[in-house]
C-alpha cells in the first residue's frame, strides 16, 4: 500500500476549498498584471525601431532578452517557490519588474533597452510557473483545470495589455509608457502578493515512495525533463512567429500598427478559452495527449498564415491560432505533476518553462533575421511548421510509451 508522509507543518484542509478557488482568481489576476513583461515589447517594436534606427532583427532583441530572463528567472524562482512559498519570490518579481521598466524609459540605447528587458523577464517569471506551480497544489479533484486558469492570467494579460500600451505609446511616448507600467506594477501587485500568504500545502512522501500518478515512461528523471525540454523549444519556436511578429506584420502589409496589435489581442483572449478547455481535458485524458492535440493545431494554423494575407482573413487566422495554441504552455506544469515529485513542482516547472520560452526567444529573433534575409514572413512562418513537426513527434513517441508503459504495469497487476 502507498502511503503519503506528511510534514507536521503542511495543511491539506485547504485543498480544493473555497479559498483554493479564491486563491485561484488572486493568482489570475497576479499573473494578469505581472505578464506585461511578456507582451509590452510587442507593441513598442516598431516606434523603438524607428527610434534607434536599427534593422527589424536588432530592434527584436529586447524581446528575445526578455525571454531569456523569464527563463532563467523562472527556475530561480521555481527553486525558491519550493523552499519558501510564493510570497518571496513574487515580492522579488514585483520590484524586478519595477525596476526593468523605469530603467528601459531611460535606455540611451538598443543595448542599454536589452539589458533592461533581461530584468523586466527575470520579474515576469515570479508571475507564471511559480504561480501556477502553487496552484497545482491546492486542487487534486480538478487540478488540470486550476493550472489552466493560473496560467490564463499569462494570457490575459496579452490581450488587455497591448491596446493599452499602444495607447499611451501614440500619446506619450514609448518611454514614458514604460515608466508608468513600473510604477503600476509595484503599487498593485504587492497588496496581492499579500493575500496569498497562507502556506501551500505540499505533499511529502516517505523516502522512496512514488507520489506522482502516472510513473515514470521508464526513462530517468532527467532524461524526460530533457525531452520535454526539446519539445518545448520546438513549439515555442513555431509559436513565436505570430505572437511576436503580427503587429509588425500588420504594419508591413499596409495594414497598420493599431490592426496587428487587435489582431495580438484577438489571438490571446481565445486562448485563454484554449486554456482552461485544455485543463479539463487534461483531466481526461492526461497531460501528453493534451498537448498533443494542441501541437498538432497549432501546426495547422501556421499553414493557414502561409496561405491568407488578407486584413479579414487575417483576424480569423489569428483568432484560430489563439484558440489552437493557447493550452499548450499549461500543459508543460501538468506533465511535470503527472511525471514528477511534487516537491520538486516549482523547479522542474521552471526547467520546463525556462526551454519553452528559449524556444520563444529563439522564434522571435530567428523570424525578425528571416525577414530581413528574405524580406517576407512567409519563410518565417513555414519555418515555424518545421519546428513544430519537431514537438509533434517527440510528444507523440513520449505518448506512445505511456501507453506502453501502463499496459505493462497492468498486466504485472
Amino acid at each position: 500500500m502507498v502511503t503519503i508522509a506528511q510534514s507536521p507543518r503542511a495543511d491539506f484542509s485547504g485543498v480544493d476549498s473555497t479559498y483554493a478557488w479564491i486563491r485561484l482568481f488572486v493568482a489570475l489576476v497576479l499573473g494578469t498584471i505581472g505578464s506585461v513583461g511578456m507582451w509590452s515589447y510587442v507593441v513598442a517594436l516598431p516606434p523603438v525601431q524607428a527610434d534607434f534606427g536599427i534593422l527589424r532583427n536588432a530592434a527584436s532583441l529586447p524581446y528575445t532578452m526578455a525571454m531569456i530572463g523569464f527563463a532563467f528567472g523562472g527556475v530561480v524562482m521555481g527553486r525558491l517557490a519550493d523552499r519558501h512559498g510564493i510570497v518571496f519570490p513574487a515580492i522579488l518579481g514585483t520590484v524586478l519588474l519595477a525596476v526593468g521598466y523605469i530603467c528601459a524609459g531611460y535606455a540611451p540605447n538598443i543595448w542599454m533597452l536589452d539589458a533592461a528587458h533581461v530584468v523586466i523577464g527575470a520579474g515576469t517569471s515570479a508571475t507564471f510557473g511559480p504561480i501556477v506551480s502553487d496552484m497545482s497544489h491546492w486542487f487534486k479533484k480538478r487540478r488540470g483545470v486550476a493550472i489552466g486558469i493560473a496560467s490564463c492570467g499569462n494570457y490575459l494579460s496579452g490581450a488587455v495589455w497591448p491596446p493599452i500600451v499602444q495607447h499611451f505609446i501614440v500619446s506619450d511616448g514609448w518611454r514614458a509608457t514604460h515608466i508608468g507600467i513600473g510604477i503600476f506594477c509595484i503599487v498593485t501587485m504587492i497588496p496581492l502578493i499579500l493575500m496569498m500568504r497562507r502556506p501551500t500545502p505540499v505533499e511529502h512522501a516517505a523516502p522512496g515512495v512514488v507520489t506522482h500518478v502516472r510513473g515514470t515512461l521508464g526513462l530517468k528523471p532527467n532524461t524526460l525533463q530533457g525531452l520535454l525540454a526539446i519539445a518545448g523549444i520546438a513549439c515555442c519556436v513555431a509559436m513565436a512567429m505570430p505572437q511576436v511578429h503580427i503587429v509588425a506584420y500588420c504594419a508591413d502589409l499596409g495594414y497598420g500598427v493599431a490592426r496587428g496589435a487587435e489582431m495580438l489581442s484577438l489571438m490571446l483572449g481565445l486562448g485563454l478559452i484554449a486554456r482552461v478547455a485544455s485543463g479539463s481535458i487534461a483531466d481526461k485524458i492526461g497531460g501528453l495527449s493534451a498537448l498533443l492535440i494542441g501541437s498538432a493545431l497549432q501546426a495547422f494554423a501556421l499553414l493557414l498564415y502561409l496561405g491568407f494575407n488578407g486584413l479579414t482573413s487575417l483576424y480569423v487566422v489569428s483568432a484560430l491560432f489563439g484558440l489552437f495554441q493557447g493550452g499548450i504552455i499549461p500543459m508543460y506544469a501538468v506533465i511535470v505533476r503527472e511525471y514528477f515529485p511534487p516537491k520538486d513542482a516549482g523547479m522542474r516547472t521552471g526547467i520546463a518553462l525556462m526551454f519553452a520560452l528559449f524556444g520563444m526567444a529563439l522564434g522571435g529573433w530567428m523570424s525578425g533575421a528571416i525577414f530581413d534575409l528574405t524580406g517576407s514572413y512567409r519563410a518565417a512562418f513555414a519555418n515555424g511548421f518545421l519546428w513544430n513537426l519537431l514537438n509533434i513527434a517527440i510528444i507523440g513517441w513520449l505518448l506512445i510509451r505511456s501507453r506502453t508503459s501502463t499496459s505493462g504495469r497492468l498486466a504485472a497487476a
